[in-house]
């Protein structure tokens, strides 16, 4: 059975009822229901605020408008996002305009670092449960995780039995080529110490989707592609104005049409093709059902690049300095790489650069939307 993707044009003038026409078209009540309990996992990718980094402050309104019109109760959603080593969940929902756009539906903002978090056994997947590979059957166990983190995997507990929804954007990253749903999970379901998956960060993205789909009973993702992010993602891009937004079921297929149209060969990209090969999704456009929007002709010609942070990341981790990584990258010493990150990206690249592209975004169309919120 083909996955569905719904893919519209919009505007700033029209983005909410874009929303609302959007999940719609993807047939989100097919997944959702107002009887569950319902996360709405946003991607904070910094605290600061730069276009097509983070969830953006349009998104999250027109999810929550068209959830509450179609009688999703208030109490029953839990608007949510993670601390890493880099980025402050509170300061970034200030930073990013969510916390007006919460206040305004009278929802409140969930930071993981305050919640319970509890040591989860991962079940295998067996025959039977609708995860079978293609021509295969059998088993499932998590590929890397559970190696990585060899005394337990902690999750937070509230996630455990409740339904989810991914707000991520359109952009690409310096460690994984393009970036969206199935990564949004990386900052839910690990904490802090998530930054020694990135050696395996492939196999890391298979284990989340295994690990979401025992954890939650339905999926569904929302993804804004108004403003779009190239080169060097998550944070140290080129911000360009696309006026698209995708949504869909399968995590999968939704991050294979965004690398579609940013013009990456979705089963190019690894963790995409593994997905596939595990039938945890479909990567394959011949398998997906894209409704909305005609993008046969989009590619936006995109080409993802590596931060010096990345960069660096990589050569002590699997590269030329991996010998001094072994030291370097030590728990009792990671302190540094933190503090560096953020001298780099806070104090060098966003005040020199960062600041001039977001000086042009607001200008746009899009910028005075933002500075509304």
């Amino acid at each position: 059975m083909k996955s569905k993707v719904a893919v519209l044009k919009t505007s700033p003038a029209t983005v909410l009822e874009d929303y609302r026409k959007l999940m719609r078209l993807a047939d989100y009540r097919n997944t959702l229901s107002p009887e569950q309990d319902t996360i709405i996992k946003l991607n904070l990718s910094w605290t600061r605020y730069f276009p097509a980094c983070s969830s953006q402050p349009w998104q999250l309104e027109g999810v929550v408008k068209t959830l509450l019109a179609d009688g999703f109760a208030p109490e029953r959603l839990f608007p949510l996002e993670n601390k890493t080593v880099v980025t402050d969940p509170i300061k970034g929902a200030q930073n990013n305009r969510w916390l007006p756009v919460l206040d305004k539906y009278k929802l409140a903002f969930t930071p993981l670092t305050d919640v319970k978090w509890v040591k989860y056994r991962f079940k295998p997947f067996a025959e039977g449960n609708g995860l079978e590979p293609s021509g295969r059957t059998g088993r499932h166990k998590l590929l890397m995780l559970d190696k990585i983190f060899p005394d337990g995997i902690e999750i937070p507990e509230m996630f455990i039995g409740k339904n989810i929804i991914h707000l991520p954007t359109v952009k690409t990253h310096g460690h994984t080529v393009t970036t969206g749903a199935i990564k949004n999970s990386f900052g839910g379901l690990l904490k802090q110490v998530r930054h020694y998956a990135h050696k395996h960060i492939h196999q890391v993205l298979v284990d989340l989707m295994i690990m979401q789909k025992e954890l939650h009973p339905n999926i569904f993702s929302v993804m804004d592609g108004t403003v779009c992010g190239d080169g060097a993602g998550p944070r140290t891009m080129m911000p360009i104005i696309k006026d698209y937004i995708l949504a869909g079921a399968d995590s999968v297929a939704l991050d294979a049409v965004a690398a579609r149209m940013m013009g990456f060969d979705p089963l190019k990209i690894d963790y995409l093709r593994l997905c596939t090969e595990m039938g945890l999704g479909n990567a394959e456009m011949k398998n997906i059902e894209i409704v909305g929007a005609d993008i046969s002709g989009v590619d936006f010609g995109f080409r993802t690049k590596k931060s010096v942070v990345i960069w660096g990341d990589q050569m002590l981790r699997q590269g030329a300095l991996k010998t001094i990584g072994k030291i370097a990258l030590h728990p009792w010493l990671m302190f540094w790489a933190p503090m560096a990150s953020n001298l780099y990206h806070d104090f060098i690249w966003y005040p020199l650069i960062g600041k001039p592209r977001i000086s042009k975004f607001m200008e746009t169309e899009w910028g005075k939307l933002f500075q509304k919120y």
